[in-house]
């Protein structure tokens, strides 16, 4: 039986419920910008897209349309996570009065999609990285976060995950024929206006960039205290909300930077994040949890070269022609050796250039998404 639009309209399409994120354009985070190119690249190839919004207020749930993808925008007036915890909630209900395949982003709330599976909506579950893993979320939260990680990878008709040390992180929790690696993706930029970069006091070529939550398990201490051993002629610029009157972390970062290092504060508008990437000398990645990170995927479409933190997730990503430490000591001595050899440099931009179209851009991955949900239109009609 076919599907009917919001008109009314007889829709011969397959369709696809994208649920679990903040929504369409994204503004907000990985998952939402995965949301929105997935969700292009499934509209330019015949689907009929719906994706879940969470907005601000009370109200009834409202519709529109955004670039060809219909929206259905659920008004939330709760804060924080209680909000999300809600939205998902009003989503999950409200997708599950059709029988189109549902693509969730998360497992926040895996709980939820018993109602899905109840139901037999098809689902397909992105299980992210172990997020209950990380230690800045507290015990409570910790826990939460595990039993629903065990509800989604239970209720879920298929799991997705986006790193290959994800997927066999996965083989514990579902079995192997239930699970598909699809990485992140991200925009190659092959050129990018030097103005943005020139107004935030940078030098396009004479700078390195470390843009990531300030929190301990990205490494950033250690990657500012390395880079502050002794002069670089060069800048390192920090993007991040970094407030050392209010957080001890926060404050040690500050006090171990030298007079080289910058803090420009967050930055979120991709016309300003992309030139600061595309003009960086380098890339300095600390994350040490995780599945394919998106910061990391998006210095590689810029061609930066990258030192990044020494762990299985990073490298994977970034591919063996890049840089790695495991302390201050060796990002000292991994920046040594790029910044003191501009060949090298440009080896390095060349490969990263290389990994990045290996399979980490969004037509590749939104491809794969879709051989993947083609699986599951059976069971939508």
């Amino acid at each position: 039986m076919a599907a009917r639009s919001r008109d009314g309209a007889v829709d011969s399409r397959p369709t696809v419920r994208i649920l679990g994120t903040h929504g369409v354009p994204a503004n907000y985070g990985g998952f939402e910008t995965a949301a929105e190119k997935v969700g292009l690249h499934l509209r330019d190839n015949g689907w009929r897209v719906i994706v879940y919004c969470q907005v601000q207020g009370k109200g009834p749930i409202g519709y529109d349309e955004w670039r060809g993808i219909e929206r259905v925008n659920i008004p939330v007036a709760l804060p924080g996570w209680r909000g999300t915890s809600m939205f998902d909630l009003l989503s999950v209900r409200h997708a599950g009065r059709h029988r189109d395949v549902n693509l969730v982003f998360g497992y926040n709330t895996g709980i939820f999609n018993l109602w899905q599976r109840v139901r037999r909506v098809p689902m397909v579950i992105n299980m992210d990285g172990i997020e209950w893993s990380r230690s800045r979320w507290g015990f409570t939260r910790q826990a939460i976060l595990y039993v629903n990680e065990r509800f989604a990878a239970l209720f879920g008709n298929h799991l997705i995950a986006d790193h290959p040390e994800i997927e066999k992180y996965l083989w514990t929790r579902a079995p192997r024929r239930k699970i598909t690696m699809i990485a992140y993706g991200a925009d190659e930029v092959l050129e990018a206006d030097e103005a943005p970069v020139r107004a935030l006091g940078l030098e396009p070529g004479r700078y390195l960039t470390l843009i990531c939550r300030p929190i301990p398990e990205n490494s950033i201490l250690e990657l500012v205290e390395g880079f502050s051993r002794r002069p670089r002629h060069v800048k390192l610029a920090l993007l991040g909300d970094y407030r050392p009157d209010e957080d001890e972390y926060h404050r040690a970062v500050v006090e171990a930077a030298s007079d080289e290092v910058v803090f420009l504060g967050g930055i979120f508008d991709p016309d300003v994040v992309q030139p600061l990437r595309f003009h960086s000398a380098m890339y300095l990645h600390g994350h040490t949890v995780g599945g394919t990170n998106p910061s990391l995927v998006e210095a590689l479409g810029a061609g930066n070269p990258v030192l990044a933190h020494d762990n299985a997730y990073n490298r994977w990503t970034a591919g063996p022609a890049q840089a790695y430490f495991s302390t201050a000591d060796e990002v000292a001595e991994r920046l040594d050796e790029a910044l003191g050899s501009p060949s090298g440099l440009a080896a390095m931009s060349a490969a990263a250039r290389v990994r990045y179209r290996s399979g980490l851009t969004w037509q590749q991955v939104g491809e794969q998404y879709r051989e993947l949900l083609e699986k599951f239109r059976p069971l939508s009609r």
